[in-house]
This record gives C-alpha cells, structure tokens and sequence, in this order.
C-alpha cells in the first residue's frame, strides 16, 4: 500500500471507530414539558446519570444536544482505568495524601460500576480486563517514573515499576509503571445498553436538542427547538456547560484536542493498554473486532483547541509516521480527535455547581479520562440529589476554592493567552477569494471587503460564514483535518456550515445567506 493512498484516506471526513451504523434515534424536545430530574448532556456521565435515578424511581428526562454518541465520549479512546498517565505524585502534592488515594479508589469505584453492570444487563460491549501501563524512553521519564512508583507505594496503589525495556513494544523504553486489573471497552455499545434500560425504566430521551438557557429562578431548560424543560433539579453533563457564566467555568477550564487513528498492523499487537510519560503523548490499545482482525488504536499529539503550530491534519500524520515505524500500520481504516478539558488542579469539577445554585449539578474537566471516572461522577451526582453523602463529593466539590501554586499560574497563563489568543484572531487578514477555495479547502476569504470563513465542499458548493464566535467574541481558526472553525480563546468549534460542534458556545454562527450566489 503506498503512502498516497493512506494519505488520501486521512484526508476524508474523520470518522470514529465507535460511532455505529445505525445510531438510536428519538424525537426533538419542541414543546414545553415537566419532569422531575433534567440531565442535560447524552455522553457517559449523563447516560449512565439518568439510569441510576430511573432506576432508583425518579423521573427523569435525559436531552441531548446532536445524535446519540456523535459527542466527546464516541470520540474517546475508551480506557477504563485509574491510571491517568502520571498523575498521582501531583495529586499528592495539591491535595495530600488523603485525597490523592481517594481519586486513586473513585476511579476503581467507577470501573467497577462499568464492569459490573454490563455484567448484570448482559451488554455486550467488548469489555476487557487489561493491565494499564505508562512507559518512559528516556532519562528524564526514567525519573518521572521512578517518582511515580513511590507515591504508589505512598497511597497504597498496587502498581509494578519495570526498569529497561518491554518486551512487548519495538522502540526503546527506560521504565514503565504497571496498573493491573483494569479494564477497556466498546462505550457506545454499553451506553447503548444503559440507553434501553433507561427507556424500559420510564425516562424519557429527546436527541437533536440543544439547551441554550437555563433559569435558576424558576428551574427551566430553554432549548434551541423552542422546547421548554421545566424540573426540579438539574443536571449540565454536556461535557463543556452550556452555562459556563453560572461559576465562572470558561476561565477555569483548559480545553485541547487530541486524535486518534486505528488500523490493522503487521506485528502482534501489544496486550495492554500504554501511554507514554513524555510527550509528544503516544496512547496504544488494541479493538476487537467480531468475526474478523483485531484493529490497533494510536493516540496523540494534543494541543490546545484553536491552536496548533501545523494544520491540523499533520496530527493525524504524526501519529500514521509513528505506526508505520514501529508498528508496520497497513491500514487507516479509522481516524478521529477529541475535546478534552482539564480543571485548574487536574481533578474533575462535580457536584452543585455553584454555593448558590442548591438544585442545579455540573459534571466537567476530566483531564481526557472521562470513563471510569465520568460513571463515578454518576454516582456522586446520584448521591446528591438522592440526598445521601458520598465519600468523594469533597475531593470534587466545582465549589472548591484553594488554589495553590501551579494552579494559580495556570490560571494567569490561560487568562493571559485568552487576551493575546482575542487580539491575534482579530487581526488575521484573508489570503483568499472565494473563487480560489478548491473542492474540500477552507479558510478565511474577502467578500466585498469583508472578512469571512469560506469552505467550498466536495461537490463544489461555497458555505460562507462570519467567523465571530457566539460564545464572547473571539475570532476563529480554520480546523483544515475537521474542517470546522475552532475558537483559540475558549475552545468552542463550529462545522463549516456554521452548527455547533462543541460547547462553551451554544449559538451557531451567522451563515452568509448570498454563499450560493458567490463563485
């Protein structure tokens, strides 16, 4: 196979390995309705939400935004683990020894939950007991590990440090840090199980819904279909909240893109799932596939949302370089990216969200680990509205206040960059006509004199769009490997068509209607 041929297939829309066929189909929420508990958000943490309070006997109604699975969790590389890369000497560090080990049990609780409940619906969802393993190639990750294994021994983590090489990969490795008796799996096809459950228990779903308001003083949902959801609490899981202004979210919360790829390789593939200490960050995992050659999945090469040094297909690029090398990777048959966004201290924002709003629960910022411990945020959110106390709520209060050093850096450094990241996106210039876009290129154009976002598709039809984004006016960055417009401020991206692909944006952009009429 030539590199032409790979390259011409990264060059297609992505497309997720998880996304299926035939996605679960319901109706748009367009009038107004009652219910007792809204669950805004259709991904792990608001599916599996509205399953445990069905059934615990609440009424429930679960909305989401697009179809079913076409959000950040049917992007994921699916990894149920409690391992996050290196994560727990910071832990130690920010919130002592206590909470540290109590983030470390909250993910286990939560991949327990996972295996235990495909387990008792009978889900089939390819779900694999795998060791969790962080590698180090070099000296500086050689220490980095070493300083892991010690806060595991710290915090009573079961954990085996490996010095040299693994035997299982081909590249050089100084270290590696072993987390047995994890776990990975298809997420679509458990949350599609969880989806049936929740429809035999009464809830009621709405898909293609997206919630653009909400009032704390009388406890609605406004939605973009003109449905009204009025309730008694509520629930935001729509992974960015939709009302990011309740608490301040936006500038507490750091939001990159990371990509993926999946294919079949001419070596055994590895049995484990492997994350590199050093970056650029190489995420490994095997997919099984029914009837037919297991796929293997490379993840990676991250950035902030709205920036990157290259055009965002050479990510996908860099990740196919490194497959073809060390793993002889014939085939791209999948590729993907997703959004992840991580909190000031690194552990996710659950709970109410703000000291105010006693009836209204958020669940955000899980660092890029959003499965085990997105079903354990089910459980805590749960919990709270059951009224019950649970023994994580603390450690993931949104409410939480105590900033340290490093947190208070990142804070200056994102606000900092938001004000450069506002001036730079308003002074970008069009190098382009309308009629100088090929077939599937976009980016920014002049139209009489004004500055907009052009992308002609395949069939050589022009989409133009004003490029100001509906969040707080930041201006927007062609995304050439999505082809979507991606905001460098607050991480809100847009289709070519001016939709809303990811939040803090609720609002679609401002379609040129004379697109059609330019040549």
């Amino acid at each position: 196979m030539t590199n032409r041929r790979i390259d011409s297939q990264l060059a297609q829309f992505p497309n997720s390995y998880w996304h299926p066929h035939h996605p679960p189909a319901f109706t748009q929420l367009k009038k107004n309705t009652t219910t007792e508990i809204a669950v805004i958000g259709g991904g792990i943490v608001g599916i599996v939400t509205a399953y445990l309070l069905a059934k615990a006997g609440k009424e429930v109604t679960l909305v989401e935004a697009r179809d079913y699975f076409k959000g950040v969790t049917g992007h994921t590389t699916a990894k149920i683990t409690a391992q996050h890369a290196l994560i727990y000497n910071e832990l130690l560090q920010t919130f002592g020894k206590e909470k540290a080990r109590l983030y470390y049990e909250a993910n286990l609780e939560g991949l327990n939950f996972i295996r235990d409940t495909q387990q008792e619906l009978n889900i089939d969802c390819d779900f694999e007991d795998k060791d969790a393993i962080v590698f180090a190639s070099s000296e500086k990750g050689l220490k980095q590990i070493e300083k892991e294994a010690r806060t595991y021994e710290k915090l009573g983590i079961i954990g085996t440090l490996i010095l040299g090489q693994l035997s299982e990969l081909p590249f050089d490795t100084t270290a590696a840090l072993t987390m047995p008796d994890q776990a990975q799996f298809h997420p679509v096809k458990y949350l599609k199980g969880l989806l049936d459950e929740v429809e035999r228990l009464g809830g009621h779903i709405y898909d293609r819904t997206r919630a653009v308001k909400l009032s704390k003083s009388d406890k609605t949902v406004t939605m973009d279909t003109g449905g009204i959801l009025s309730c008694d609490k509520i629930i935001v899981a729509s992974h960015y909240p939709f009302n990011d202004f309740d608490g301040l979210y936006f500038p507490k919360l750091s939001i990159n893109r990371s990509y993926a790829i999946a294919g079949k390789i001419d070596k055994p593939i590895p049995d484990g799932m492997y994350i590199s200490a050093e970056s650029p960050i190489r995420s490994l995992r095997s997919i099984h596939v029914d009837n037919g050659e297991d796929l293997f999945l490379i993840g990676g090469d991250s950035h902030p949302t709205g920036k990157s040094d290259s055009p965002n297909q050479i990510h996908f690029e860099n990740l196919l370089s490194f497959g073809k090398e060390w793993f002889k990777f014939k085939d791209v048959e999948y590729h993907w990216s997703a959004q992840d966004m991580t909190t000031l201290d690194k552990v996710p924002y659950i709970g109410q969200m703000t000291r105010t709003s006693k009836d209204v629960f958020v669940a955000t910022g899980f660092n890029k680990w959003g499965m085990a411990i997105g079903a354990m945020a089910a459980k805590i959110l749960t919990d709270l509205i059951n009224g019950k106390e649970n023994d994580y709520e603390d450690l993931f209060d949104p409410t939480r206040i105590k900033l340290k050093g490093k947190d208070i850096q990142r804070f200056s450094k994102k606000n900092i960059s938001v004000g450069k990241d506002l001036l730079e996106s308003k002074l970008q210039r069009p190098d382009k006509a309308p009629e100088d876009l090929a077939p599937d290129e976009g980016g920014l154009v002049s139209v009489d004199g004004k500055k907009l976002g052009g992308y002609r598709d395949k069939e050589g039809k022009l989409h133009l769009v004003k490029i100001t984004c509906s969040h707080l006016g930041c201006g927007l960055n062609w995304n050439n490997g999505e082809r979507s417009w991606d905001c460098p401020c607050h991480g809100s991206r847009f289709s070519y068509s001016g939709d809303v692909l990811n939040g803090p944006a609720v609002k679609p952009l401002e379609k040129v209607e004379e697109a059609n009429d330019v040549n």
